[in-house]
């Protein structure tokens, strides 16, 4: 298990309503990553531990948009969030 100061976290948004590719909209490592995934846990938000994904887009800025190059990586996140919401509404 990573030790807290060596934990990292980032948080996308994608609202296909509002925009058209998921940004970042925060990160952090440490207590701040700590802090990221409690906030998405109490507001039940899904969390996927995937350290190679976490350390390419916490190379990233606040709002800025994920590049293309990741989208498949990406995608397959958003499909791990979606078939857990579906699951929630059964």
């Amino acid at each position: 298990m990573r030790k807290t100061k060596d934990k990292k976290a980032v948080a996308l948004r994608y609202d296909p309503s509002q925009e058209s590719v998921p940004k970042v909209i925060a990160k952090g490592s440490g207590r701040i990553a700590e802090n990221i995934i409690e906030l998405a846990q109490e507001h039940g938000i899904p969390v996927k531990s995937d350290p190679d994904l976490v350390e390419v887009l916490s190379t990233l800025k606040i709002n800025e948009e994920i590049p293309s190059s990741l989208y498949i990586a990406v995608a397959e996140l958003l499909a791990f969030v979606y078939s857990l919401n579906a699951k929630k509404k059964r």
